[in-house]
């Protein structure tokens, strides 16, 4: 069958990596792609929340399955828009309907879901610009760090950990009376800080089971030693070495079944991805957040694992059937380091040529902030490059992408020398 995959990270460029590999895949499209999705399939020029255009395409290629990558499509509920129409109802879509993306696309509406359904998480309240002072109070009576976060979609930049009593009622003003991060911050939520080590928990659902896909470890910070600004993610590790079979227990019957029953539950349709982000407080998870999608840059690290025909698992999701796919995992440690344009991730320059790609040997190179022109491969965002390897154990994985690292140049070039520092 043709497919279209939506978005041009390093996510993407993962997404058509294994696709292309499928005995069920023809023609693959990527709209709008980046200079590495152009030689897995055909790059088309069209933003991903152009539904119309994404309609025209679709019909044009005669493409009958959709993956998407990002969440804004989906909050902006382009799976609803293909159901809608009477050309384009019978196209697959992977990924949720608008109602579950609010499962991102609204931290309040999340917070409400965990609570409804008895899913640990961080005591919270969700406030809006005439509750300043009810905010405040609730301040006053958390202890240090203070966790805010705007309800809407702000990018992956729109959570603030302060510990400073004081900030953290400036920023609460400046979120919701300043419009810090736009309308995501119309509402804020006022959270406690929980004390533990962040994983990524993968889950893929038909809305009735549900498979368990690898655990992943993410590196948000620019600086090394997890200092300075966050970022979209700097580089990831699978599976983290802290998981055990135990701990993944916990996580399966406090969290993931939960999850699951509470969809059903609550009459949500459920088709794609669930990011879980967790945190590991001495030997129990809480849920941090939930992402109605695969993240990125773990993306890079969970699917070089995964050995399935990822297009039968994405066609069991239609037809309801994930329960009798087996997903086999690779027993190989992934790592995946991050090379991004220096000032990333405030101001930065775009179309510096990259050079020594075809150096690189025993690495996987994911193009995310990247595109041709005039036959070179230049950047064009912050998030430039994803240099991912398997081996053994991590340890020797990371010596093996620094290694190639050290073959790719482009002006300005930075990238984290620590990653797997805590482990």
């Amino acid at each position: 069958m043709n497919i279209l995959i939506l978005g041009s990270g390093g996510r993407e460029h993962a997404f058509a990596e294994k696709i292309k590999l499928s005995k069920l895949s023809n023609n693959l499209f990527i709209a709008p792609g980046n200079s590495g999705t152009e030689k897995t399939g055909k790059n088309l020029n069209i933003n991903y929340n152009d539904f119309p255009s994404i309609k025209k395409a679709v019909l044009q290629n005669g493409i009958k399955m959709v993956v998407v990558g990002p969440e804004e499509p989906l909050v902006n509920g382009i799976h609803d828009y293909f159901l809608g129409d009477s050309e384009l109802k019978d196209v697959i879509v992977i990924g949720p309907q608008a109602m579950a993306a609010q499962l991102e696309g609204s931290k309040n509406f999340a917070k409400e879901f965990l609570n409804r359904h008895n899913i640990p998480t961080a005591a919270h309240k969700t406030f809006n610009k005439s509750q300043i002072s009810k905010a405040n109070n609730f301040l006053e009576s958390l202890s240090p760090p203070y966790v805010l976060k705007a309800d809407g979609l702000a990018a992956g930049k729109g959570v603030l950990i302060i510990d400073n009593l004081e900030e953290a009622k400036s920023e609460v003003y400046k979120m919701l009376c300043e419009q810090k991060f736009g309308e995501a911050s119309n509402r804020v939520v006022v959270e406690e800080f929980l004390k533990g080590i962040e994983l990524s928990c993968f889950v893929i659902t038909d809305g009735e089971s549900y498979k368990i896909l690898p655990t992943a470890k993410d590196y948000k910070r620019i600086g090394e030693g997890d200092q300075g600004l966050n970022t979209g993610g700097m580089g990831a590790i699978s599976p983290p070495p802290f998981v055990d079979r135990i701990f993944m227990e916990k996580v399966e019957t406090k969290i993931i079944k939960p999850t699951i029953e509470g969809l059903k539950k609550d009459n949500i349709p459920y088709q794609g991805f669930i990011f879980i982000g967790l945190i590991k407080v001495n030997e129990d998870p809480f849920v941090i957040e939930y992402n109605v999608r695969m993240g990125d840059p773990e993306t890079e690290v969970v699917f070089p694992r995964i050995q399935n025909d990822i297009v039968e698992v994405f066609m069991s999701l239609h037809n309801k059937t994930l329960s009798d796919q087996n997903v086999l995992i690779d027993n190989k440690a992934a790592v995946t380091v991050v090379l991004v344009s220096g000032g990333y991730p405030e101001k930065y320059e775009k179309g510096h040529e990259i050079i020594g790609l075809e150096q690189v040997e025993r690495s996987i190179v994911f193009h995310a902030g990247a595109l041709t022109k005039n036959k070179k491969v230049v950047t064009s965002g912050g998030r430039v490059l994803a240099v991912t390897s398997l081996s053994e154990n991590y340890k020797d994985a990371l010596s093996i992408s620094y290694k190639n690292i050290s073959k790719i140049h482009f002006k300005n070039m930075y990238y984290r020398k620590d990653i797997g520092f805590d482990l």
